[in-house]
């Protein structure tokens, strides 16, 4: 029998989909739609030309793309995102080089308990400032945030950025490591996973996304090394790093050259080695959880890295 593992009344993301080219469109691969079953019909009805609604946005603009609000807007599924409460979404595209893999759009519900932080990091002037971002109810940080910047190596941004590899920060209320600690502690922040977003032409963008234990993004994060100098083989993945609300630390450095591997094809994170196109699902392909998304990170004509979270 399937289990479902005991999770937060309300999470931060409340809906995940993967939109991919077919010819001058992209369409629905597939998505993890919880409750809201009359959205996910709508959005099945759909595909999206270059420019056309958020997908076709992130695809024509080479960039992720963060809608605050639907209405008055180029989104295309406002009214059934209304009816089941989705309020925002952020779009995201997976680049080869050039060649646009796919784009992953997540969807959030707005009330006056969500917190939480899904922001876009792009470089401006020798720094990171913030492009965009969605924060809930995390209106402070959200404030703190927008008059932050980071140089190359400094934050969780600036980390990933110079790095060029997906950082997991734990502890960012508290932790010396992330600049904005103060305000995170305040909003309740606990958990941030920070990944580079690389796009034809060069510009600089990074990923971060936030979680608050009350409404988390996530309840469990996990880091893959795919590039094969690191994961030993074609095909290989391994898990560097990780952390779960029921296990704890998912990787430990007095276990190294030991670390859990994903085969191609072999189970969620093998899909994406085998396809480099995200992925998302639900129940047993979930490990339990309600919702599971994979996505990866394409860097030198080569798939680098997977980022996981399930909530």
């Amino acid at each position: 029998m399937e289990t479902i593992l005991d999770t937060a009344e309300q999470t931060f993301i409340e809906v995940a989909e993967v939109w991919v080219p077919e010819g001058d469109r992209l369409t629905l691969a597939n998505g993890a739609y919880g409750p809201h079953e009359a959205f996910a019909e709508a959005s099945r009805q759909e595909s999206f030309a270059k420019g056309e609604g958020l997908p076709g946005r992130a695809w024509s603009e080479e960039r992720p793309v963060v809608l605050k609000e639907f209405d008055g807007s180029y989104f295309k599924r406002t009214e059934a995102a209304k009816a089941v409460g989705l309020t925002a979404a952020v779009a995201v595209p997976v680049f080869a080089g050039s060649k646009l893999k796919a784009v992953l759009v997540v969807l959030c519900a707005d009330d006056a308990v969500r917190t939480g932080a899904i922001e876009v990091w792009a470089e401006k002037d020798g720094v990171l400032a913030l492009n965009d971002g969605y924060y809930g109810a995390a209106t402070h940080f959200e404030w703190v945030s927008q008059h932050t910047q980071f140089p190359r190596g400094q934050g969780l941004p600036g980390g990933v950025w110079s790095a060029q590899t997906p950082i997991l920060m734990r502890d960012l209320g508290s932790g010396y490591r992330f600049i904005r600690s103060e305000s995170a502690g305040k909003a309740g922040l606990t958990t941030g996973l920070g990944l580079p977003i690389p796009v034809p032409g060069g510009d600089s963008f990074v990923l971060t996304l936030l979680s608050a234990k009350g409404t988390p993004i996530a309840r469990r994060f996990e880091i893959w090394d795919a590039r094969a100098a690191k994961a030993g083989a074609p095909g290989t993945a391994k898990l560097i790093d990780g952390i779960c609300e029921r296990e704890g630390p998912l990787w430990d450095a007095e276990n190294a050259g030991n670390e859990k591997t994903a085969k191609a094809w072999s189970g969620p994170i093998g899909r994406v080695l085998g396809t480099g196109v995200p992925t998302t699902q639900t129940g047993a392909g979930a490990n339990g959880y309600q919702m599971m998304v994979a996505l990866p990170i394409h860097r030198g004509g080569e798939l680098a890295h997977i980022v996981a979270w399930y909530c």
